[in-house]
């Protein structure tokens, strides 16, 4: 888990960033009393404002933690690009995207929790293309890459044959959905454990890897 300093530190920002001292507050409230372990005047108190001061810059408690969202799917977008981007085959490219999509839900809390469960701020959605706080300027809101169209690259790069009658992209929502329940039993320390037992990221290849070849099992039988 990501480490923070303690106490906060009220004096390293000024009314210019007073912003990133909110999102940085209510990240770290949701690491360490999840989602619903804070208030608007609990960031406010912690950041040495008052609560007034805080709608400024966001709307309501919701806008907040939808911004903590935006900027945790902008940060896994990132760290899975890097990863695709990475030398290596094609396939270890794509295992090493996995090993850093579990590396973010463990190390990122704050950001992990914010991103799956932040309702949507006046119709916007929340979710893997990072769109979330009406607030951000255009260029805050087109970040270089997605997760889900990261994911769906790096299948159709290390499987360039595809999969017959089955959509990439049904086989990338299968991947993520893997990935995501068992980040989420891993937070929540109930991944089984034990001799013999594999951990989790030997558990996302072998999970991923079952998933990829029954796809081309049923594209070879469609086919």
């Amino acid at each position: 888990m990501r480490h923070w300093r303690a106490p906060f530190d009220r004096q390293g920002y000024h009314h210019g960033n007073l912003k990133e001292a909110l999102i940085e507050a209510a990240q770290r409230f949701i690491a360490e009393r999840g989602l619903g372990g804070f208030t608007l005047a609990d960031a406010a108190k912690l950041v040495g404002v008052t609560p007034a001061a805080l709608y400024r810059h966001f709307r309501g408690r919701e806008a907040l933690v939808a911004e903590v969202a935006f900027r945790g799917f902008t940060e896994l977008s990132s760290r899975l690009g890097r990863a695709l981007q990475s030398d290596g085959t094609p396939l270890e490219r794509f295992t090493r995207m996995g090993e850093a999509y579990l590396a973010f839900a463990e190390q990122e809390p704050g950001f992990y929790a914010a991103m799956f469960s932040a309702k949507p701020v006046d119709g916007e959605a929340c979710g893997p293309k990072g769109k979330a706080e009406a607030s951000k300027t255009e260029d805050e809101a087109k970040p270089g890459g997605n997760a889900f169209d990261f994911l769906v690259h790096a299948l159709s790069d290390t499987f360039p044959e595809g999969f017959k009658g089955v959509d990439v992209r049904f086989i990338a929502i299968e991947v993520w959905a893997l990935s995501h329940g068992i980040a989420t039993l891993d937070a929540a320390g109930q991944l089984p454990r034990g001799p013999g037992l594999p951990d989790k990221y030997e558990l996302l290849r072998a999970g991923v890897l079952a998933l990829v070849h029954g796809a081309l099992q049923r594209g070879r039988s469609i086919g």
